[in-house]
């Protein structure tokens, strides 16, 4: 049955043409978050803004994809994968061009909020997609062309600060922005010509409020919210009435999330699953690791040792390198369990470097202090997918896949909190020490858990099911 169905698609079922349009999607998402990284400084000097202040552009980005992500999963199991990514890149190409026109700070949030909302629907499209052309041909997607997804994605994120520090220094920060037309404009070219046409569905937009949890939506926005206000504002003055709404409005969803038959929050399927559950929370974590890294080490190298944009940027290269080389390796790995292991211990060695440096240390040590952070960038997220790929419920791998983002991006509102509390108007080295003890504790803890944890897969062979 493999062969006549590969047969009649082509001698490659999961070739270039049917990946490249979904690879190059997945770029979005992590090229606009990094890119951030080493345009936050000449942002702040542009509006006189501190890093808490500024904080808000990290955290609204994903603050919006936390909420999108699994909603646009749900549309794409409704309406079709194809059909959502379209639409999707849409938003990504408007967002580009109000970021050239962007001239405050409340401005630049908006478009962020955009692109949250546009790059949301790429990588539950993708999944889909990936899980359909499988069921068709009556086989597993191998490992390999599925981890050209994380390899796109890991790359361009490890890329990102070199290509927002280069794009800053030569055309301004608006720069960072506005290469989301052309992106998305390529991106939708490939997607008419290569990506198949979707299945029917049974989703209708009369039917909209009933398959789309829009009350649950709400309240999960209105909790995070509330929540990250509340974290946001720590270093300054405590908003307790912001965690009282975070405390009432969470418990309010958890409520809601029981009655309903198909919730945003599906509280009893996540109780259920304990295996996925538990690989939501530890890549939440992990992507507090990381992104408290990307955002902070950028913004102290210039700040406190005093780099321009496209030095901080270059400075991240053997991160790049390292993130790109782990992924790869990652793919090819049959279990799960090392990938974890290896990337945890790496980001807790990280650490340990990050503690060590300060503003007076030379640029070549500085640079492979942070490298070791390349590893749970790339392996780490490989081996996620996967996990969540065997662990999902077939029927509902969209949605899976942007539940498994929102915890990411979770993680990532906890970076941008962690970074505000320790930063405050300006990174110091005292700053960079600090953060490092936090994670590292974090890292060490996780390592610990991960060890002891029996609900991790194990992958014998190229698509088979876990033991």
């Amino acid at each position: 049955m493999k062969r006549a169905a590969t047969k009649e698609h082509g001698p490659t079922p999961f070739g270039f043409k049917f990946i490249a349009p979904l690879a190059l999607g997945s770029t979005l998402n992590p090229i606009n978050s990094t890119m951030l990284a080493t345009a936050l400084v000449p942002i702040a000097e542009s509006f006189h803004a501190s890093t808490s202040q500024t904080g808000w552009l990290i955290a609204s980005l994903y603050l919006t994809t936390a909420v999108a992500q699994p909603t646009m999963g749900r549309l794409v199991d409704l309406f079709g994968p194809r059909r959502i990514y379209l639409i999707s890149l849409l938003f990504v190409g408007v967002a580009g061009i109000l970021g050239q026109l962007a001239w405050s700070l409340p401005e630049l949030v908006l478009v962020r909020v955009l692109l949250g909302l546009g790059t949301s629907g790429a990588y539950p499209s993708a999944m889909r997609i990936f899980r359909e052309e499988a069921d068709r041909l009556g086989s597993e997607p191998p490992r390999v062309a599925m981890g050209v997804l994380s390899l796109a994605a890991i790359s361009t994120m490890a890329a990102g600060p070199v290509i927002g520090g280069v794009l800053t220094g030569a055309f301004g920060w608006h720069s960072i922005f506005t290469v989301n037309l052309p992106l998305a404009l390529l991106t939708i070219v490939l997607v008419l010509l290569w990506v198949p046409k979707d299945q029917p569905h049974v989703g209708n937009f009369a039917r909209l409020g009933e398959d789309v949890d829009l009350a649950g939506i709400g309240l999960f926005t209105i909790f995070l919210l509330s929540l990250m206000a509340f974290l946001m504002n720590l270093k300054s003055r405590p908003l307790w009435l912001a965690l009282a709404c975070a405390a009432i409005f969470g418990a309010a969803l958890a409520a809601h999330s029981l009655r309903r038959r198909q919730p945003f929050i599906d509280i009893r399927m996540l109780a259920r699953n304990l295996p996925l559950t538990v690989t939501y929370l530890r890549a939440s974590a992990v992507m507090m690791i990381v992104y408290t890294v990307f955002y902070g080490f950028a913004q102290w190298l210039e700040s406190a040792v005093g780099f321009s944009s496209a030095k901080a940027g270059l400075a991240t290269l053997p991160l790049s390198a390292v993130a790109a080389v782990s992924s790869l390796t990652g793919v090819r790995t049959k279990g799960l369990r090392a990938p974890f292991l290896i990337s945890i211990g790496a980001a807790l060695v990280g650490c340990i470097c990050l503690f060590l440096i300060d503003s007076r240390t030379p640029v070549w040590m500085i640079s492979a202090a942070v490298m070791f952070f390349g590893v749970p960038m790339g392996m780490f997220s490989t081996a996620t997918q996967a996990a969540v790929y065997i662990q999902a419920p077939a029927d509902a791998i969209g949605t899976a896949a942007g539940l498994q983002r929102t915890a990411q991006y979770i993680g990532s509102i906890a970076a941008a909190s962690l970074l505000a509390l320790m930063y405050g108007q300006r990174a110091t080295d005292h700053g960079l020490h600090s953060l490092a003890i936090v994670i590292g504790a974090l890292s060490a803890f996780l390592f610990i858990a991960t060890v002891a944890d029996r609900t991790i897969p194990r992958v014998v062979a190229e698509g088979t099911s876990p033991e």
